[in-house]
């Protein structure tokens, strides 16, 4: 029996895959729309929600969702989420005015990331929340505040782990400064509590960061302030891989291919953060996270229900409860997961002298990965049995490509069956615009005109950093949904949910921030029947 070849296998939303599998639909897009081209799916994005709202419902009292705009510039997405009732968490001016423009008010929208005094001066004009990421701004805000309503203010904190240092919010160690900032302030910030970021799937740290946080709450009364909010971040991961024992196969392939055993499995023998030493493999490499097979919605149900020690082991959901804390939550990547995928075209194959296939698309890799990762799943390729090749795509004309020359000069064609190894290669003129340093093995060989798809991109990879080098256009952005048994596709910016609504406004949504009382410990001998 022949060992299937290496493969990293793409886990595909059922609707996404049904898109797919609807060539007409597909080719019908490309056709209007041109290539290379984004397509969001805010359906899947509601369904991502909707779980996550269940797993809140089952073990917390109040909480709030903040969709993380940066991960995604799509209106479409900020449209399903202000839709639905939830809040929005921006980190610039412009995400801020993408929010308002889609309907959300001030009550609903959280201002996160590092800010500087004009952006300060717009938010307090707003009366938007602010999560505070350094003492300068606390002091800012303080002094520009003025007379006026209250500034909502939430204080970022970091510094949990002595040897993991972090650019963003305050240090525990200054954290003396701030309470004595806040509580010089009290007549012009509303000071509603604090926050972190972890973006680590290690539970430890998280609920290490947790307890730091309900320590200060404690410590927070002392100085006359009554913080109420936890806000416990985003950084939920996603699952990429459809099959974990076939992505370890492949990565085990790989770490024998760096120790020259086996065929190469990387271009320019690129060792994606691994190192060699001793005839072993050492390190972290680059796509560790696309190994995770654990969903958001699980990670965020077991950091609910963690024991913490310091109170009697009574779960954060349960100490959050019993001191009225209303919890805040700023998921990104966790909501568009799966949600996104881009579509380039294979403009043409070659060969190299070493006899390296190189697969080159009209889009470059930083339209479909951040810099510095290597995107672990396979994409999808589209044979062009069915396409037009001499249909209008945008202002250009698509025609199939021939073979240029006398037979005597033409090199030999490669072979167009069987499986076969390539590289996928980007539209710009550098070396390193390789959009798969990884080789990808497919059941034959693509030919121009067939249509290339990358999987699970909505989460920064489509927008973190649009390459426009060479004057090449920024893909256009379109939203799919389906109805009635067909697939429709619009311009990202002219997409409505549709009514009636599928998610209704939910009541945590619309709560007020609540105030706590002073932190209580849960002894061992509470834990049976306390409330």
């Amino acid at each position: 029996m022949t060992a299937p070849l290496p493969a990293l296998p793409a886990k595909i939303h059922p609707l996404v895959r049904a898109f797919l599998d609807s060539r007409d639909a597909v080719e019908d897009t490309v056709v209007r729309f041109g290539s290379p081209v984004h397509l969001v799916f805010p359906q899947v994005y509601a369904e991502n929600l909707t779980r996550f709202r269940a797993v809140l419902d089952l073990q917390v009292s109040h909480y709030r969702i903040c969709y993380a705009h940066k991960v995604n510039q799509s209106r479409a997405f900020v449209r399903t989420a202000e839709h639905a009732g939830v809040a929005i968490d921006v980190a610039s001016p412009q995400e801020l005015g993408s929010a308002i423009g889609a309907g959300f008010d001030a009550t609903r929208i959280e201002v996160t990331g590092p800010k500087g005094e004009a952006f300060l001066r717009q938010l307090i004009d707003r009366g938007v929340t602010i999560n505070v990421d350094n003492l300068w701004e606390l002091g800012r805000i303080a002094e520009l505040a003025g007379d006026r309503t209250k500034v909502p203010v939430l204080l970022r904190v970091s510094g949990f782990d002595a040897a993991s240092a972090s650019r963003f919010g305050v240090p525990l160690a200054h954290l003396d400064r701030a309470f004595d900032l806040l509580s010089a302030s009290r007549s012009r910030i509303a000071f509603l509590g604090f926050a972190f970021h972890i973006d680590s799937g290690e539970p430890a740290e998280r609920i290490r960061a947790i307890d730091a946080c309900l320590a200060l709450v404690e410590q927070a009364y002392d100085h006359g302030l009554t913080p109420s909010v936890l806000n416990i971040g985003g950084g939920f991961r996603q699952v990429f891989t459809a099959d974990a024992d076939r992505f370890d196969g492949y990565v085990l392939a790989l770490r024998e291919a760096l120790l020259g055993r086996g065929a190469q499995m990387s271009w320019g023998n690129n060792t994606f953060g691994y190192h060699v030493d001793g005839g072993a493999v050492h390190g972290i490499p680059v796509f560790h996270k696309y190994a995770n097979t654990v969903p958001a919605t699980t990670m965020l149900a077991d950091l609910l229900a963690a024991p913490l020690e310091r109170h009697g082991g009574r779960t954060v959901a349960q100490v959050a409860g019993d001191n009225m804390l209303e919890l805040w939550l700023e998921p990104g990547k966790a909501l568009v997961d799966h949600a996104g995928v881009t579509v380039a075209k294979v403009e043409f194959v070659k060969e190299l002298a070493d006899g390296t296939v190189v697969v080159n698309l009209d889009i470059s890799r930083d339209l479909v990965t951040p810099a510095d990762q290597e995107v672990m799943v396979d994409p999808i390729v589209l044979s062009g049995n069915g396409h037009r090749p001499d249909a209008h795509v945008g202002h250009a004309t698509v025609t199939p490509l021939r073979p240029v020359g006398d037979t005597a000069t033409t090199p030999p064609p490669m072979p167009e069956s069987g499986p076969v190894a390539v590289y996928f290669a980007g539209r710009l003129c550098l070396e390193r615009d390789l959009i798969t340093n990884h080789k990808v093995w497919l059941p034959q060989r693509p030919q121009p005109g067939d249509l290339v798809v990358f999987p699970n991109t909505g989460a920064y990879h489509m927008d973190l950093s649009a390459a426009t080098a060479s004057m090449h256009p920024v893909p256009t952005k379109l939203a799919v949904t389906h109805h009635a048994g067909s697939f429709q596709a619009c311009r990202d910016g002219d997409y409505e949910p549709p009514v009636p609504v599928g998610l209704p406004p939910h009541p945590s949504a619309a709560r007020g921030p609540h105030r706590s009382p002073v932190l209580r410990q849960v002894s061992h001998a509470d834990n049976d029947g306390a409330p």
